[in-house]
């Protein structure tokens, strides 16, 4: 198969669909791969790893995608990498469609096979594709919260840790998921006082396992998560509904009462994010004011760590790029089912039905589009 591995164009987006070592394991099968110049650059790969790894290197993203018959990326086809989509090119990657309905349109329009990372499963009904790159966000929403909080960023002028005979920050985390307990882990290990919110019991019971009476948890409810958000220093937006839009569950209302200065960082901002008040913002300008809260909603963290982001995610990607290489993708998501979960638009149809709900398609049924 001949697989196409163009250069992110996405704000500071520096992350690679594919290392030279995951083009080295296809070339080995006897597959063709085709990246564009300078796609690995900026973290350390250059054109000459790819080529001695077999890959071929074309001076366009046009002509990757005019070659390519599988596309590679990371980040959502931009709108310029959406017009040269065709109906023969399989696509895999993050999408985060349900928040994006011109995305979704022009992914229709285009009727090519489009198959989200966000959404492939594992046996346990895990998120395999995304659990890396919400590991990483989730370190990572510490480390910007803890800057957010600084003066000159307007924050409060308070350090996470605090110091002996000062109280440390109160950091909420909304969410006990992969990227909240990445949060829990950064937040404790700099002796910030942590609450953690969720509506799983048994998630609950293990951070409470995991840290005792280092952190507090908390069922949500709505009085429960008024009261935590509103009282702390640093909220970490954490909530995910696989291929939904997030749930707006910071009100309003509870950004305007959290102290002057406080921080939200809200990560689930490629779903829409969870608060009222989000807007994607990027690494370029990554945080706006409302009623004097700071936000922090860049919708692309990992890519600011795109060296290390771009290595976790190959060490996970790589088995399913090899699966739609060596099978084809219509027998590679026949036999699999957690792969075919991470189809999302195919045909002109879209076949993920929260994707379908919240841009106002009609859902397909994935099987139904699948060749014999």
């Amino acid at each position: 198969m001949r697989i196409g591995v163009p250069r992110e164009i996405k704000n500071r987006e520096y992350r690679v669909g594919m290392t030279p070592a995951a083009v080295h394991e296809l070339c080995g099968h006897n597959h063709e791969v085709f990246v564009e110049t300078g796609a690995g650059l900026a973290i350390g790969f250059s054109d000459e790893d790819y080529r001695q790894a077999g890959a071929r290197i074309l001076e366009t993203a046009g002509e990757v995608f005019d070659t390519a018959e599988l596309i590679v990326k990371v980040k959502e086809p931009q709108a310029e990498e959406r017009a040269m989509l065709k109906p023969e090119h399989t696509l895999f990657t993050y999408l985060h469609l349900a928040p994006d309905k011109a995305q979704t349109d022009d992914l229709v329009k285009s009727g090519a096979t489009c198959i989200a990372y966000e959404t492939v499963t594992d046996h346990g009904g895990h998120l395999p594709l995304l659990a890396p790159m919400s590991e990483v966000a989730g370190r990572m929403s510490i480390q910007a919260g803890a800057h957010c909080l600084e003066k000159a960023m307007g924050g409060r002028g308070v350090l996470l840790g605090g110091v002996p005979g000062v109280s440390p920050a109160r950091v909420a985390v909304v969410g006990g998921g992969v990227v909240g307990q990445n949060a829990i882990a950064m937040a404790v290990g700099l002796s910030a006082q942590v609450t953690v919110l969720d509506r799983n019991m048994d998630v609950l019971r293990n951070l409470d396992h995991l840290y005792g009476n280092r952190i507090t948890t908390l069922f949500s409810t709505a009085q429960t998560l008024d009261q935590a958000v509103t009282e702390s220093d640093l909220v970490i937006g954490s909530v995910l509904i696989p291929g939904a839009s997030a749930p707006k569950l910071i009100t309003r209302d509870m950004i305007r009462r959290m102290p002057e200065g406080s921080v939200i960082v809200d990560v689930a901002i490629d779903q829409g994010g969870c608060a009222e008040t989000s807007r994607a913002t990027t690494h370029d300008d990554p945080t706006y004011i409302v009623d004097g809260v700071v936000h922090y909603c860049v919708a692309n963290m990992p890519g600011a760590v795109a060296r290390t982001s771009t290595l976790a995610l190959n060490n996970v990607t790589l088995p399913f790029v090899a699966a739609l290489a060596n099978k084809g993708p219509d027998r590679a998501m026949k036999e699999d089912q957690h792969l075919r979960a991470g189809l999302n638009v195919a045909a002109g149809k879209v076949t993920y039905r929260e994707v379908a709900e919240a841009t106002g398609h009609p859902y397909t049924n994935p099987e139904s589009l699948l060749g014999s």
